[in-house]
């Protein structure tokens, strides 16, 4: 079944957020332009590792797959609680989801189904699993969330000036999930709509603001996704 986006609601849910006390300086989008490159932080990765998760699973390629458990293992993410809001009325009718986004441990359990009777890739595994959580990164925040088909979660997230952001979301692959984040003043920092329920976005806040992320449901199915951040 194809469903439609609903862009207006989507734009309106974090509007209507963005009309909550904040820390504005002024209505222009609460950004530096052409700010350095940062190297990927904690919330990006994990993004990328679930993205060649994906990839990994529908070439059955146990490299990719264990190169996305390494990834995953590679950030140490605390989970935080965070206050949002939920809007729109749940699909009638629509089936539970996974429960929750893959994690390493059963990324590397999938690598090692996927190498067989390869000695080779099953030693790639063997070490992975021996390594485990050795020299990880920190610095990412993670919020499990359960939004139902047909539903809009809004979080409110703050941000440093002038310091480096992330924000992700992971999706647990039963929904489609499409994601808008605006600063303080309504303006689009990133905007994400396509079929997948994963997606990153980085940029640098020019003033220390609230940033409002708007993740919506646009599946049969309720999704349990992470909302991760920096």
């Amino acid at each position: 079944m194809k469903t439609t986006v609903n862009l207006t609601a989507l734009l309106s849910a974090c509007l209507v957020a963005a009309a909550m006390p904040v820390w504005a300086e002024e209505k222009k989008p609460n950004l530096v332009a052409n700010a350095p490159v940062a190297a990927p932080g904690g919330a990006v990765t994990l993004a990328m590792a679930q993205e060649l998760f994906q990839i990994g699973l529908a070439r059955k390629d146990a490299l990719s797959v264990l190169t996305a458990a390494r990834l995953a293992a590679s950030v140490d993410a605390k989970t935080v609680e965070r206050s949002k809001t939920t809007e729109g009325t749940a699909l009638a009718g629509q089936e539970d989801g996974t429960g929750a986004p893959v994690d390493a441990k059963a990324m590397l359990a999938k690598a090692r189904e996927l190498a067989g009777e390869d000695e080779t890739l099953a030693g790639l595994v063997e070490d992975a699993e021996a390594e485990g959580t050795r020299g990880r990164m920190g610095g990412a925040s993670q919020t499990l969330s359960a939004l139902s088909a047909g539903q809009t979660d809004v979080w409110q997230v703050p941000f440093y000036g002038e310091s480096y952001a992330e924000v992700a979301v992971i999706g647990d692959g039963d929904a489609n999930l499409d994601v808008l984040v605006t600063d303080e003043n309504g303006n689009t920092i990133c905007f994400e709509v396509s079929w997948s329920d994963k997606m990153s976005c980085s940029f640098t806040p020019a003033w220390n603001g609230y940033f409002h992320v708007a993740v919506q449901n646009n599946g049969a199915k309720l999704n349990s996704y992470y909302l991760l951040t920096n």
